[in-house]
This record gives C-alpha cells, sequence and structure tokens, in this order.
C-alpha cells in the first residue's frame, strides 16, 4: 500500500490555516507586486492541497497535482479576487480541475483499495483479523462506492469531507452554483449511506 493509508478514506474534515483567510489573500495582493510573496501561500497550503490529491490520486500523480496547482495560481494571481472568502477554495478548485483529467486513475486506484481491504495478513491473530475485517469491510465498501460516483459528484463531496470546505466554498472552487453543490453532496450522500449502512454516520 502507497504513503497514503486506507484508514484516510474515511470521512474527515481538514482544519483550516491558523492565519486566516484574509491573511492569505493580502499575502495573494502583495504577491501581485512582489511575486516572492508568493511563497508564503506556497508554504500554508502545500501540504493540505498535496494530502487532498494523494488521498484521490496516490502520491505518485499526487506531486505533479500539488506542484502545477500552485503554478498555475502563481500565474493566475493578477486576475484572483481579493473579495473571495478563501484561498483555500481558490486552490483546491485549481486542484480538482487538476484531479478531474486523471478520473481514470482515481478510479483505478478506488478499485484497487476495495480489493487491498478485503485481503487481510494472513499472519495475524484471529481476533485481530477479525477486527481488521470489519474495519477494512467499511473502507472496501467506501472506496468502491466512490468509485462508481460521477467525477463531479465526487469532487464536491470530498472537498467536503476531505479538504474541510463548506458547501459554499465547494461550490466556489468548482465554480457551480451553490445549489448544484447543494445537490451534488446530498446525492453522494446518500450513496454513501446506501453503501455503508448503518455503520458510519456523514453530517449534513
Amino acid at each position: 500500500m502507497d504513503d497514503v493509508e486506507e484508514a484516510d478514506l474515511i470521512v474527515v474534515t481538514q482544519p483550516g490555516t491558523a492565519q486566516g483567510p484574509d491573511a492569505d489573500a493580502d499575502l495573494i495582493e502583495q504577491a501581485k507586486r512582489a511575486p516572492e510573496r508568493f511563497t508564503a501561500v506556497f508554504d500554508r497550503h502545500y501540504r493540505q492541497i498535496y494530502a487532498y490529491a494523494a488521498r484521490r490520486l496516490g502520491p505518485d500523480l499526487a506531486e505533479d497535482v500539488a506542484s502545477e496547482t500552485f503554478l498555475i495560481a502563481f500565474d493566475r494571481r493578477h486576475t484572483y479576487d481579493s473579495a473571495r472568502a478563501d484561498v483555500r477554495a481558490w486552490l483546491y478548485g485549481i486542484a480538482s480541475n487538476l484531479i478531474a483529467r486523471h478520473a481514470r486513475a482515481e478510479t483505478r486506484r478506488y478499485k484497487a483499495l476495495a480489493k487491498v481491504a478485503g485481503a487481510p495478513d494472513a499472519g495475524d491473530h484471529a481476533d485481530a483479523v477479525a477486527g481488521r475485517l470489519d474495519a477494512m469491510a467499511v473502507r472496501g465498501r467506501l472506496a468502491d462506492a466512490l468509485r462508481r460516483l460521477p467525477e463531479p459528484v465526487r469532487a464536491v463531496l470530498l472537498l467536503v469531507a476531505w479538504a474541510g470546505l463548506n458547501q459554499q466554498q465547494a461550490a466556489a472552487a468548482l465554480d457551480i452554483p451553490a445549489g448544484t453543490a447543494r445537490s451534488r453532496l446530498h446525492r453522494a450522500r446518500q450513496e454513501m449511506r446506501q453503501a455503508l449502512g448503518a455503520e458510519i454516520e456523514m453530517s449534513e
């Protein structure tokens, strides 16, 4: 298994930056006049963007996606709207567009994770195997359910679940209406619940 653990498939939220969105917007404004200031945006957000891409594509493609995300953001810094609520949504939007180009690779990844989840190590003790099988079954079904979601629906779900964005931020990141994001998220959550039964609770 690669650097991203199967446990990462469990839906979690990521905290925002401690400095806050206003500080990020100020940095980008500064970078319009002094390009070297953009390195602070990179330093603050690279690990989160990389981790998000790695969860979706695996570490090999994630490094390319994360690096290209910041190259594109740097090139587009002059068109950045400082009124945007959160720089993270802008960066995740760029990353999501890049990830969408690798939809087949993402689908293969979830398919592989679903298969691996059903194959415990032969040397484990019986009790440990039983516990791991329960956990793996959930992860396997989750990976399979993610694989089956259309990429636009999956993108909204994972921006909320893994990147920690709210519905409005996810809509802004993907440049779609808030109502579209809401309906896609609702559909994704329904399919996740059907796949996982009552074993996981996904907040609205």
